[in-house]
């Protein structure tokens, strides 16, 4: 016999699915569930957490529960760190028109909001190993976010790493009111005479941080991916490294390797 939470979450969620309560709108409150069920509010409450935990539903601090919109694609392919450094030499006015975000989602750059920081720091041990370079070389830490205006979740949360050194020659790659810079930072490198030769990447999963977990506005129980890249250039140095923590439910990887023929 199913529990009278189940019972709630189940006449909820048929109401979903049929669209009498469609993407974005509101719910009934906890008082009007509780008055039209006859129940306990912990036992509403214990069914708005089933239909949370689904991917249902989303809780909104001091406003409500709202029907989850059903959040944009990210597909990141094997091919797009060649579509960005095809781009990196051609004018500006095309490399304008689109980036890599666009690439990756379908999107058009004005569905875009996008926000950049700058500040300059210096190596930790763990960043320094990972970089090749010596504890304490000055850095530029860049953090990253962009969304679909129509979302308030940020795709990806982004900080990504440059050796001061290699890139002051350029003002411009210090400053963070030159973003967003059309190109990347594959452009952003040609303009100091850095090619990248290759790119690694390596993806792990695990459970979000709390703060993680808000600012990507991730259901409970649904982990994300942490992608630490770097870019070498063709004297072998990384001159770039960054660490993306895209969200599980809403990110697809695809790998394409060509192989040889016998």
């Amino acid at each position: 016999m199913a529990k009278a939470y189940e019972k709630i979450a189940d006449g909820l969620r048929e109401q979903i699915r049929a669209g009498q309560y469609g993407p974005g709108e509101r719910l009934p409150s906890e008082a009007e569930l509780i008055r039209s069920s006859g129940r306990s509010g912990p036992t509403v409450q214990q069914a708005l957490r089933v239909l949370q935990s689904e991917g249902l539903i989303e809780k909104r601090h001091g406003i409500g529960t709202f029907v989850r919109r059903p959040r944009t694609l990210v597909l990141r392919d094997s091919g797009r760190h060649q579509w960005e450094k095809n781009r990196a030499r051609t004018p500006e006015k095309q490399r304008l028109a689109t980036g890599a975000t666009e690439h990756d989602t379908g999107l058009e750059v004005d569905d875009l909001a996008f926000h950049a920081s700058y500040r300059e720091v210096k190596a930790t041990q763990e960043i320094a190993e990972a970089m090749g370079v010596a504890e304490d070389t000055p850095l530029v830490e860049r953090s990253y976010r962009t969304r679909y205006r129509a979302e308030r979740a940020p795709f990806s949360l982004v900080t990504s790493y440059l050796i001061r050194s290699l890139v002051e020659s350029d003002p411009d790659l210090l400053n963070e009111a030159k973003e967003p810079w059309p190109g990347g930072t594959m452009n952003q490198l040609h303009t100091v005479g850095i090619e990248v030769e290759r790119v690694e990447e390596r993806v792990t999963a695990r459970p979000p941080t709390s703060e993680e977990a808000e600012e990507l506005g991730l259901p409970p129980g649904t982990a994300v991916l942490v992608l630490r890249k770097k870019q070498y250039d063709t004297e072998g140095r990384v001159v770039e490294m960054s660490d993306v923590t895209l969200p599980g439910d809403r990110t697809e990887m695809l790998f394409t390797t060509p192989l040889e023929r016998w």
